[in-house]
Order: C-alpha cells, then sequence, then structure tokens
C-alpha cells in the first residue's frame, strides 16, 4: 500500500488547553473525514505549533479522540515573519491507495489563507 501524506492547520484565539484541544480535534477531524481515513491507515501524526502556543502539546487532542497508539509528534512552527499566529498545523501520514490529486488538504479559520491555491 502506497504511503501518502495529508496536510491541515487551524488557529486558535487564545492559548487555552480548551481552545487548542477543541480546534486540533476539529481539524484532524475534517482531514480523517474529508479523506476517508480510519484510525487503521494512520502511520503517524506530526503537529507543529507557532512560539505563541504554550498551554498544550497538540498532539493530547488526538490522544482524547482515541489516537494514543498511533505515533505522534510535536513540534515548533519557525518563526518566521509575519506568519499566522496561534497557528497549529498538521501532517498525518498513512497508507491509502488514493492517488495524491485525490487528497484534500484542509485548513480552517485564520489558517485558510495558508493555502489559498488549494482546491475546497
Amino acid at each position: 500500500m502506497p504511503v501518502r501524506a495529508i496536510r491541515g492547520a487551524t488557529t486558535v484565539q487564545a492559548d487555552e488547553p480548551a481552545e487548542i484541544s477543541q480546534k486540533v480535534k476539529e481539524l484532524l477531524s475534517q482531514m480523517l473525514k474529508r479523506n476517508g481515513v480510519s484510525h487503521d491507515d494512520l502511520i503517524s501524526v506530526i503537529f507543529t505549533a507557532t512560539h505563541d502556543i504554550v498551554s498544550m502539546f497538540p498532539a493530547a487532542a488526538a490522544r482524547e479522540m482515541g489516537l494514543g497508539d498511533v505515533p505522534l509528534l510535536c513540534a515548533r512552527e519557525i518563526p518566521v515573519t509575519n506568519s499566522v499566529p496561534l497557528c497549529v498545523r498538521i501532517m498525518a501520514h498513512l497508507e491509502s491507495d488514493r492517488p495524491r490529486s485525490a487528497l484534500h488538504h484542509v485548513y480552517l479559520h485564520g489558517a485558510a489563507s495558508l493555502r489559498d491555491d488549494l482546491p475546497e
């Protein structure tokens, strides 16, 4: 089975655990749903957060969704001038026989402007 990756990003209103958890769960759920990805299809998930998110690990929200047996990793997003603040990005690796062009990347809330070149 080929390995593919899907991407997504979202923003939070504030660096608060409840807000981060809710937005990460929303994003990850949409990424999996829009691509027809099941739990068993997942290989690993990488989360990055901007420097202004420090109150929780975004991967903790994925564990709350039942993905604790999937390898999860958090990292710091590089601090680029004028980048989107309070932003969490996700890259999920999965097994899929779908062509890369058939995968849907999901960008929500203030992160929608990051990839306005992608089709809905």
